[in-house]
């Protein structure tokens, strides 16, 4: 195919130039999520690898802070691409990003560890991580602006919501391969080198979607704007500075991204945490239930992406946000019936509490895991939490000390903050069950999704996919359409990115800390669903519609 030239907005169908526009912008941000996924699947073995100096949970720490400094630099990438992106051009800017992007993963591959070159491993690993995080802060834009400035008026929702699958499939192939290579190599050999083969096949991944982008010209929309001398020259400046479109951004945050934000991590990374973490499920397991759900919710981003052609992007965006945070308590009690029975009737019959001097109690809040504990009333609460035992805290007269009752029967509680075989022995006899209960869902091969406990499961994760793709298949053709096109790169990608990045990016150990701080497993709920019910009310009231308007103007 010859390389693709800029034609004028059409109102006709797709054409074979506007296919190729779609899938080299969707399937290079596919290998972009991939590449930035990767990390997260693998942070407790790139712990080892490259903080192995520092005890076991401080080297889960330093790996979780590495992969949270590429959330939280993603909306500096938005900042500086996005300039670049409205002064140069959309498609130059996210050749770019997937360079930056794809070349820094392979790195990571191909670093030697910490027992290797000592501390130099895990400050160039961290480098890498800032680099990633600021390239995937300029892809996201670059590619859904591409592909709304090619798609013909009234089809906007469904050409970019193809662009929106890229986040889900990038997470679905990452499992896969992550899956695919433990098979092959067995744990042992996986945690020992066979980590780095799904960060080093990435690099043809790389080669195809450059060999696929360098094919593209620049989007119509912008070189009309450039032919004519009205691109911008400052677009920082016009977009943020000027109090009319900074408005526009923040209620697109605060009334789109921030809820689409934390309704997508709950129904991903949460999720999976939530079975790994709190109920114990497998990795194996846990990633196929994750999988086999995104495999079946997958098609319905381009649905919402569609149907917001039709009825707007804004009902669709509320309505998810919405009937996620009325029903994520319910969904997630159901998840836990049925994928660790024994657990759920541990939590209703079993009463735990930490009675302790005040004095001796502080806040277990630690969202970011660098917080160290060490008043026994504190190791206690996080030992408990650490292994799903629902506790509540009680206060005993000054000076009383701190003991553990498991149904009202006191058990010797020792200072330990990894293991105290009298209260873990305590809790087992009341009846919580033990990590690998023959109760605990388990896939034995990727196939294995008859039963019904493993198809209840996936089922209930499949509907919480289909909230994320209701707030998700709709959002990139919103933000496009609330701005003008001199600059639309720079200010669409900010909210993006804070939404997602900060809000939803932070939600899993955020989430997780509340659980910890308050003794209840379903209490981190509360952190996506405050944050979706103030995007529903702050979008219904100040959220304009967007599906009708204009995006050629400047």
């Amino acid at each position: 195919m010859s390389t693709i030239a800029a034609t004028s907005v059409r109102t006709g169908g797709m054409t074979k130039d506007e296919r190729f526009v779609i899938l080299a912008s969707s399937l290079g941000t596919v290998f972009e999520w991939y590449d930035f996924y990767l990390y997260g699947s693998l942070a407790s073995i790139i712990g080892a690898q490259f903080f192995s100096a520092y005890p076991p949970a401080t080297r889960d720490i330093f790996a979780l802070l590495a992969f949270a400094a590429g959330f939280l630099v993603r909306p500096f990438g938005a900042i500086v691409f996005g300039r670049v992106g409205d002064i140069v051009g959309r498609k130059y800017t996210f050749l770019v990003t997937i360079l930056i992007m794809g070349l820094s993963t392979f790195v990571v591959g191909l670093l030697p560890n910490a027992a290797t070159i000592g501390i130099a491993a895990p400050i160039i690993l961290i480098g890498l991580r800032l680099l990633q995080g600021l390239a995937l802060g300029g892809e996201y834009g670059g590619a859904a602006t591409y592909v709304a400035e090619h798609s013909p008026p009234g089809k906007r929702g469904y050409y970019t919501s193809f662009i929106q699958t890229t986040a889900t499939l990038g997470l679905f192939v990452s499992l896969i391969v992550i899956l695919f290579t433990r098979t092959i190599l067995g744990e042992a050999e996986f945690a020992a080198w066979g980590w780095r083969v799904p960060f080093l096949v990435s690099v043809i991944l790389l080669a195809v979607s450059v060999w696929i982008r360098l094919r593209l010209n620049e989007s119509p929309v912008f070189q009309k704007m450039k032919d004519e001398g009205k691109s911008s020259k400052a677009p920082l400046t016009e977009a943020f500075a000027n109090w009319g479109n900074a408005k526009i951004v923040l209620i697109a945050l605060i009334g789109g991204t921030m809820g689409q934000g934390v309704v997508w991590y709950t129904g991903q990374f949460y999720a999976l945490f939530f079975l790994q973490s709190i109920l114990k499920v497998d990795g194996y397991t846990a990633n196929l239930l994750i999988a086999w759900s995104l495999l079946f919710g997958t098609g319905f981003f381009i649905f919402f992406g569609w149907l917001s052609d039709k009825i707007g992007r804004k009902p669709i965006i509320l309505a998810g946000c919405l009937i996620a945070a009325l029903t994520f308590f319910p969904i997630f009690r159901m998840i836990t019936s049925n994928a660790n029975p024994a657990l759920e009737k541990a939590i209703e019959s079993v009463k735990v509490q930490v009675v302790s001097d005040p004095a001796l109690c502080g806040d277990l809040f630690n969202p970011v895991g660098t917080r160290v504990f060490t008043a026994p009333c504190d190791t206690a609460r996080a030992y408990l939490a650490q292994s799903s035992v629902k506790y509540s805290t009680a206060y005993g007269p000054a000076g009383s000390g701190v003991k553990v009752t498991v149904n009202g029967t006191d058990v010797p509680y020792t200072d330990a903050k990894t293991s105290n075989p009298a209260v873990l022995a305590a809790v087992l006899g009341a009846g919580y069950p033990k990590a690998g209960n023959a109760e605990i869902v388990k896939m034995s091969n990727p196939f294995d999704i008859f039963k019904p406990q493993t198809a209840a499961v996936i089922g209930l994760l499949f509907i919480l996919v289909i909230f994320v793709t209701m707030v998700y298949g709709p959002i990139a053709a919103m933000l496009v359409e609330l701005f003008p096109a001199r600059i639309r790169y720079t200010s669409m990608s900010l909210p993006y990115h804070i939404g997602n990045g900060w809000f939803g990016g932070l939600l899993p150990a955020t989430a997780f800390a509340i659980v910890a701080s308050t003794g209840d497993i379903y209490a981190g709920l509360w952190y996506p669903i405050i944050f979706a019910s103030i995007t529903f009310i702050v979008g219904l009231i100040f959220m304009p519609e967007t599906k009708n308007v204009d995006i050629s103007h400047t």
